[in-house]
């Protein structure tokens, strides 16, 4: 039977190429990076390589790059990080209704420290207002943290615009671009920010390795101690192997991202134009234009995610109800409730996000068996019966 994932957004296949670089720094080139003698020396030049070609993939100067395990950790260490910095400034962080839960939980942490949050709302497509964000700064703000493109249903939001307002304002800007780098365009200077995280294995590298922009002279506290890695920022011995494998997946997405970028944007409209027609009482949640070109996402009325995601699996295709982070939370998307759908709408969601390998003969497939699978859901379900 044939194998079809369609939960990209989750996380990536590595690159064989990725898998490739990496392998020298396992065996070969065994040596810590922070080392003096030669092993140590090649291991740094492998750090140092990939820091550069990320840093110029992004806009950035190298020393602005500090290598971290990953998006979570990457989001923590700036929102503990200048909360502590500027805690004798001020105690007030405005984020939006919709982050990822490595941003919103360290901000739940900060409030009952006694920090407080400003949640913003968002549209029914899931855009934050730049006027919103204007009205909400007060002389005690310290950090704006806004996601350029939403994990789970695909919107990109007005990141220059606010970076602009957080300028003007003389406030720290931060946005979590996991779901961006290696997809669409990012560029540091073009988007204001002062911070930006991003994590490799979204964009065909290695599990646990990230990186963390911080732009020069920035203030902001160190979230781990022990060494003096990373000129102080961050210690940890480097994962040296999952750096270079990070660097690599830079060096293929700048190479692949126009092509990939046509590709699964004709694969994306093609289901987002299709699905409608041939199941009924569907909607499309997240910007029809303002999307990320890999994601679509619908809720279907009648049915639960999870019921539809099994019952795709059995048939050997991957999708997703949500953010993999959350999978096992009974509670619905604070997503989808954040563009105003109700519960058991939101509960019928389903995100299916394209990739590098995704061919035009998996959306055939998954095209196929869809309609199958929510009529025979429906036919089972009380609440379709009652419609």
């Amino acid at each position: 039977m044939k194998r079809v994932y369609l939960d990209y957004a989750a996380t990536a296949p590595c690159d064989p190429e990725v898998l490739k670089a990496m392998e020298p720094f396992f065996f070969d080139k065994p040596g810590n990076a922070s080392s003096m003698h030669s092993f140590g020396q090649e291991a740094k030049k492998g750090v140092e390589d990939s820091r550069e070609g990320l840093a110029s993939f992004i806009g950035a100067l190298p020393d602005e790059i500090v290598f971290t395990s990953g998006g979570t950790e990457s989001n923590n260490n700036v929102i503990l990080g200048v909360a502590a910095a500027l805690s004798g400034k001020g105690n007030h962080i405005i984020t939006s209704a919709i982050e990822h839960h490595a941003v919103s939980e360290p901000c739940d942490y900060l409030e009952k420290k006694g920090f407080k949050v400003t949640y913003l709302k968002v549209d029914k497509d899931g855009l934050v207002y730049p006027e919103d964000l204007n009205k909400a700064i007060t002389d005690k703000t310290i950090l704006i943290s806004i996601m350029h493109a939403n994990n789970e249903i695909g919107t990109i939001q007005p990141i220059k615009e606010i970076g602009k307002i957080a300028r003007t304002k003389g406030v720290y800007f931060h946005t979590d671009a996991v779901q961006t780098v290696g997809h669409i365009p990012v560029n540091v200077v073009d988007l204001n920010v002062d911070f930006l995280s991003l994590s490799a294995h979204k964009f065909y590298g290695p599990k646990g390795v990230g990186a963390l922009y911080i732009r020069k002279g920035s203030r902001i506290e160190r979230l781990l101690y022990g060494g003096d890695q990373e000129k102080g920022r961050r210690a940890s011995t480097y994962n040296t192997p999952g750096i270079v494998g990070l660097g690599k997946a830079v060096e293929l997405c700048r190479k692949n991202m126009d092509s990939e970028i046509r590709a699964q944007t004709a694969l994306r409209d093609r289901m987002i134009e299709e699905i409608p027609k041939s199941i009924p009482e569907v909607k499309l949640n997240g910007h029809p234009d303002l999307r990320l070109p890999n994601n679509v996402n619908f809720s279907v009325k009648y049915i639960e995610g999870e019921s539809m995601l099994l019952s795709l699996d059995m048939l050997n295709i991957a999708v997703s109800t949500g953010s993999a982070c959350t999978s096992s939370s009974l509670e619905p998307s604070h997503v989808l409730l954040g563009i105003g759908l109700d519960h058991a709408t939101a509960h019928g969601s389903l995100r299916i996000t394209l990739g590098r390998w995704t061919e035009e003969s998996d959306i055939d497939y998954f095209l196929k068996h869809l309609p199958k699978v929510i009529e025979k859901l429906r036919a089972m379900s009380p609440l379709y019966e009652k419609k």
